[in-house]
């Protein structure tokens, strides 16, 4: 968590990376939301205080598709009324960057674009606040871990990412446990940092 706050509180007082730090936020709490699908909502996706959307990965692979809906939180409302396409009529995409006219190579690379912004800037705040491999991706991952860890329940965790059932979840969860063990291992031998 102190790592979230870090990255949340974190300013270098340009406005562009204020901008994707929020993206990361957002996606952050928007159940770890992917930026393809992020960059795809609409106004007329929020209804009642939550934000409702199908995922793209799995929405042309599933044979039902599964509705994944968050909680708009006052912080993720911050972020729309700060950075959110201004003309907030049903059709219009939430965040400015797609209008949804676009063909799909050109949806394809202006997606590709903001995730290649977004991750260099993170990668600056990463390297400012001393977290390494932050990115895009590290969004989803920190709501699942962060979740986890506070023991909220595995099924509310495998549906509000998306997953298609319990097993997806633990397989996912369990990498990054992984990586915590062996970092945490790493530190039993580190003498450099002793006294």
């Amino acid at each position: 968590m102190q790592q979230i706050k870090a990255i949340v509180t974190y300013t270098d007082d340009k406005e562009t990376t204020e901008r994707y730090r929020d993206l990361w936020v957002f996606s952050y709490l928007c159940n770890g939301v992917n930026f393809g699908d992020m960059l795809q909502m609409r106004y007329r996706d929020i209804d009642n205080d939550e934000i409702c959307w199908y995922r793209a990965k799995t929405a042309h692979t599933s044979r039902t598709k599964k509705k994944i809906c968050a909680a708009i939180t006052p912080e993720m409302q911050a972020i729309i009324d700060r950075w959110g396409n201004p003309e907030k009529k049903p059709e219009s995409m939430i965040f400015p960057y797609l209008t949804g006219n676009e063909d799909p190579f050109k949806k394809k690379m202006m997606i590709h674009d903001v995730i290649k912004s977004t991750n260099k800037r993170m990668k600056k705040i990463g390297k400012a606040i001393g977290v390494e491999n932050l990115t895009t991706y590290s969004a989803r991952h920190s709501y699942a871990t962060v979740l986890k860890r506070s023991g909220a329940n595995i099924a509310f965790i495998s549906e509000s990412l998306g997953h298609s059932d319990l097993k997806t979840t633990e397989n996912y969860l369990a990498s990054f446990e992984k990586e915590e063990r062996k970092k945490n291992a790493a530190l039993l031998m580190n003498f450099d940092g002793a006294d």
